[in-house]
């Protein structure tokens, strides 16, 4: 297959963070976006290397300053997650070579605390400890969905302090911003891929959103739900699709979708004033390969499709086209306002 030069050569730089995503862009809504976002903090995100394996990259959020932050060739590092604070990161270490799986990264490798500019990583435990490791609201404490249950371990000791029932959850499980609830995907409804919150304190449980959903993660203001979902009545394999939900399920809807790619990795801004999210032609959005591309779009603006998308906007004929700002591709993007500089 050919491929002409100066094309391919910027993939590449677009694909490793070295060109801000807004350069070249025709539509003037991007460039206003880019503009608006540029000096609200940091976004931070996992991508391949030059040498082939994982590191973690820092950049604005319009795509500038970007840098990578790890440079480990005897590692791969993925899945960063600022501290509610974004003085710290948590992340994933594993073998230079290893695959990860978009479905049980959190099992995977080893759990590392370094600043928030990826300086001075300490592991915490030995691979496999620590899965699915999340923030508390005030970063002391981590809890972990292990298969004998949920466990609150206290950060400065590495002490379990608290174990709750798991009760049918099984990966990507985050706590609140107010430290009420705990969401993951669940199969305790009698339905694989359902998106569900547990109560903190009792450990009571409600399906938030049932069938083919997967990647929940909170709104700031912890009584909404962004999570992908994969649509019942899609003509053949069906493509996932960003949406968002409140705590009971009820009010719930697009917030960006395109025919033809996956669109993983939903989070908030500290704000949530915007929406961040990866999109790949293959299901898990380049986990095993490259990652996905990384878009930034306004909240206010959704639901927003994009591309011919003939199938999904005879669905939701009410939406609109952007704008999206495109980012390097990456994986597990996360933002913090906070400035990551000081964290050294």
């Amino acid at each position: 297959m050919r491929c002409h030069w100066a094309a391919w050569c910027l993939v590449f730089l677009l694909g490793f963070g070295a060109l801000p995503a807004a350069l070249g862009g025709a539509d003037p809504r991007v460039a206003t976006l880019a503009a608006e976002v540029r000096g609200k903090g940091w976004i931070a995100y996992g991508a391949r290397s030059a040498k082939g394996d994982w590191d973690l990259w820092l950049m604005r959020p319009d795509g500038s300053a970007n840098r990578n932050i790890t440079n480990t060739p005897a590692y791969s590092e993925a899945a960063p997650r600022f501290s509610p604070d974004g003085t710290k990161m948590l992340y994933r270490r594993l073998p230079p070579n290893a695959t990860i799986s978009h479905d049980r990264w959190g099992f995977q490798g080893e759990l590392v605390l370094a600043n928030a500019d990826g300086s001075n990583p300490t592991v915490l435990g030995k691979p496999g400890k620590f899965p699915w490791a999340a923030w508390s609201p005030d970063g002391k404490q981590i809890s972990c969905l292990t298969p004998k249950g949920i466990l609150i371990v206290d950060l400065a000791t590495k002490q379990v302090v608290r174990k709750v029932p798991r009760k049918g959850f099984y990966q990507q499980l985050y706590w609140s911003p107010d430290g009420k609830w705990f969401c993951g995907v669940s199969n305790h409804f009698g339905q694989n891929w359902t998106v569900a919150r547990m109560a903190a304190a009792t450990g009571e449980i409600h399906a938030v959103s049932s069938f083919r959903n997967c990647t929940p993660d909170w709104f700031p203001d912890s009584r909404r739900l962004i999570f992908s979902n994969r649509p019942k009545g899609q003509a053949g394999y069906g493509f996932t699709q960003l949406w968002f939900a409140s705590l009971d399920g009820k009010a719930r809807g697009l917030l960006y979708g395109e025919d033809g790619r996956h669109i993983y990795g939903g989070a908030l801004s500290p704000d949530g004033a915007y929406v961040l999210f990866s999109s790949g032609p293959k299901d898990g959005s380049g986990a095993a390969g490259r990652g996905g591309q990384i878009g930034l779009m306004r909240l206010a603006d959704a639901p927003i499709v994009t591309g011919k998308s003939t199938a999904l906007r005879k669905v939701h004929p009410k939406t609109n086209n952007g704008p999206v700002l495109t980012l390097p591709i990456g994986w597990e993007p996360h933002w913090t306002y906070a400035d990551v500089e000081a964290s050294k």
